[in-house]
């Protein structure tokens, strides 16, 4: 069954890259508006996300941003169905402006390893190429649970010259080797860990539980950390990439420190763009001891 699921799931995606660009982001705007819409699991985790990070937003405001939000969600995933499936060459044409490229050119050339930080938020698939582009990094993710799909995206992912590592031990292994001999590696930041793999710190004055695999990396400056992101364009015809050097904070030896630090960058960005963030993960589904679950 999971075969059939996958095959079906990846002749769905090939057909989102057929259609022309205008026509793939309407669509994944309408199936964000009937998430919208009609009741979903997916739905009820936006609003409780939302109620709990933007408490000072009246009723009203909030349920536009779940709207937004949700909406924003199906373009980054039929956006994503494209990047996945075109050569990346078309995919980083769609990158209509660049900010701070400079602080990659200036980590990648200090002969330290490189760290690239960034969150899910905007389309990662396009910044995946993106970055790929100007270095040669091992991109760290999550496996999806079909197997055709993770076949499809570990071939998609590596087509400029770079590698991938599974979040699994020896993926964990690989991307500390590669930064340790000087190489570059992509890491999202904001997956919840395990409880013994992260600690909880701030974000969006909420006590979220975060990894310290990033800060751990660049502890006492061992690496670079350069956070990038990539948002969809207000007039849709692209996307806008932003580099940012990591704040001194991160290469603090004191690990709440540096994770603290590490989160309130990327709520920085989250709260620039509000709707483009995933708000559909479970981003606080373990609590501190003693509160209740959320979801």
């Amino acid at each position: 069954m999971d075969k059939f699921k996958g095959a079906l799931l990846v002749g769905m995606l090939r057909l989102f890259a057929l259609l022309p660009w205008r026509v793939v982001q309407w669509v994944g705007g309408a199936i964000g508006w009937l998430m919208w819409k009609t009741p979903n699991r997916s739905r009820e985790i936006v609003r409780i996300n939302l109620s709990k990070c933007f408490p000072e937003m009246d009723a009203v405001e909030r349920e536009q941003l779940v709207g937004r939000a949700l909406m924003d969600i199906g373009k980054t995933l039929t956006e994503s169905a494209c990047a996945w499936i075109w050569p990346a060459q078309k995919s980083i044409d769609l990158v209509r402006e660049v900010e701070g490229l400079e602080v990659l050119e200036a980590a990648l050339a200090s002969g330290k390893g490189v760290v690239g930080i960034t969150s899910h938020l905007g389309n990662w698939e396009v910044l995946n190429h993106f970055y790929c582009s100007q270095c040669k990094p091992i991109i760290f993710y999550r496996p999806p649970k079909l197997k055709a799909v993770d076949d499809l995206l570990r071939k998609q992912r590596v087509q400029l010259g770079n590698r991938v590592a599974a979040s699994t031990r020896e993926g964990i292994l690989s991307v500390i080797k590669e930064v340790r001999k000087g190489g570059s590696v992509g890491i999202p930041a904001d997956p919840e860990p395990a409880e013994s793999a992260g600690i909880f710190v701030p974000f969006f004055a909420v006590q979220a539980l975060t990894s310290k695999f990033v800060p751990n990396m660049l502890a006492g400056g061992k690496a670079v950390g350069v956070f990038l992101h990539a948002m969809r364009l207000p007039d849709g015809s692209g996307y806008k990439v932003v580099l940012e050097a990591a704040p001194e904070a991160m290469y603090s030896t004191d690990t709440a420190t540096s994770v603290a630090a590490m989160s309130k960058v990327v709520e920085k960005y989250v709260r620039a763009y509000p709707s483009q963030y995933m708000w559909t993960m479970k981003r606080f589904r373990k609590r501190p001891a003693g509160e209740k679950r959320w979801y």
